[in-house]
């Protein structure tokens, strides 16, 4: 079994049950934190429409956020379900802007007095890159 989500006539992902129920309860918890709509609508009859205008503005303000959770536990937490949406972002042809988090991972790593610190942006792109393989239809 499998379910569907789309953006018009277009299925962007057609993950497994578990993956999709994983990844709707992600969103809850994500839209919370950015305190804006993803723009991923309720999954019925196996399918769920995406909103291109809100699914924008939900992956801008999730990377802005991603890019200042740099304290280590949170941003292994939300390493793997920003990836995820950059993807589904990146089949979903929305222009996704790296500059700010480029910007604030430059900052962090000047500033920053933790000796393990790294530079991010580039393995998260890499990261959602993969995904992409793994998740187009």
């Amino acid at each position: 079994m499998s379910q569907y989500y789309e953006l018009g006539d277009r299925t962007l992902w057609n993950p497994s049950n578990g993956a999709s129920r994983l990844f709707m309860s992600q969103v809850t918890v994500y839209q919370a934190e950015v305190g804006i709509p993803s723009g991923i609508g309720p999954m019925e009859s196996d399918e769920c429409q995406i909103d291109p205008i809100a699914f924008e503005a939900f992956v801008v303000a999730l990377l802005a956020w991603h890019s200042k959770a740099r304290q280590n536990v949170m941003a292994s937490l939300s390493e793997g379900f920003v990836a995820t949406v950059l993807a589904l972002a990146e089949i979903a042809n929305v222009e996704v802007s790296w500059q700010e988090a480029k910007r604030a991972e430059i900052h962090h790593l000047k500033t920053t007095l933790d000796p393990h610190a790294k530079e991010w942006t580039g393995a998260l792109e890499q990261k959602a890159r993969e995904l992409v393989r793994h998740m187009a239809c």
